[in-house]
């Protein structure tokens, strides 16, 4: 069993980037931390889909895998790492920017060729705020029917459906509470593109018409994906 910790900052610019020293300081923090089996930092992206355009990627963002709940409270605690990049001033390109954390039990599935991430890997994240009028009958249905569509993506190299769970933290970023978050990852941007282009992508939307009744819609975003591996 895997948790993730996944935090986001988005703006009101598009054009915004956070600064090589900024993005030095959230390696060196998510670097060092007790009990994480692996980083992710996220950086915007281009990629078309035939179905989906929800503008601009968010700026930032990073997840962090745990195997326990509790190594992932310890890395939030009052006195744990991550207070370092939360402190005011403690990113400065990123300080006109809004931050939104999650923890959730995050399900990987096998995908036919599974790769190491590339220099140019590219992600599609999405996220389905909800509520769903039956979160039993939705997440049944979801992770049911449409991995089995997602691991026929050509290219695919990475398949993972995050579902919510509870959690303390104690980071004066703003807790979101979303229903569902996916993942997959491509060797690029290209592969992306060239993936939601495919004749899968209209089995997806086939099978989006089959969803059980939901609210908030959901949104889709392209990102560089850059992997952090944990010091030894």
């Amino acid at each position: 069993m895997t948790f993730s910790y996944i935090v986001f900052f988005t703006g009101d610019d598009p054009a915004a980037r956070i600064s090589d020293s900024d993005r030095a300081s959230v390696r060196s923090a998510i670097g060092g931390l007790s009990g994480m089996t692996k980083g992710r930092l996220y950086t915007p992206e281009t990629a078309s889909d035939l179905y989906n355009d929800d503008g601009h990627s968010p700026l930032f963002g990073f997840q962090l895998y745990f195997e326990t709940v509790e190594a992932l409270e310890a890395a939030v605690s009052a006195g744990g790492p991550l207070q370092a990049l939360a402190a005011p001033g403690a990113l400065p390109s990123l300080a006109a920017t809004q931050a939104t954390q999650q923890a959730m039990l995050t399900r990987s599935f096998h995908v036919p060729e599974p790769a190491p991430l590339s220099p140019e890997a590219c992600s599609y994240v999405v996220h389905y705020p909800g509520p769903a009028a039956d979160t039993n009958a939705w997440l049944s249905h979801y992770i049911h029917h449409h991995p089995p569509i997602m691991q026929r993506f050509p290219g695919v190299r990475e398949l993972e459906i995050l579902t919510r769970i509870d959690w303390i933290d104690a980071l004066p970023w703003r807790r979101v509470n979303h229903l569902q978050r996916n993942r997959i990852l491509f060797d690029s941007a290209k592969a992306l593109e060239d993936a939601l282009h495919s004749p899968v992508r209209h089995e997806m939307r086939a099978d989006f018409g089959d969803f059980p009744p939901y609210e908030g819609g959901n949104f889709h975003y392209p990102v560089a994906t850059e992997e952090v591996a944990p010091e030894v």
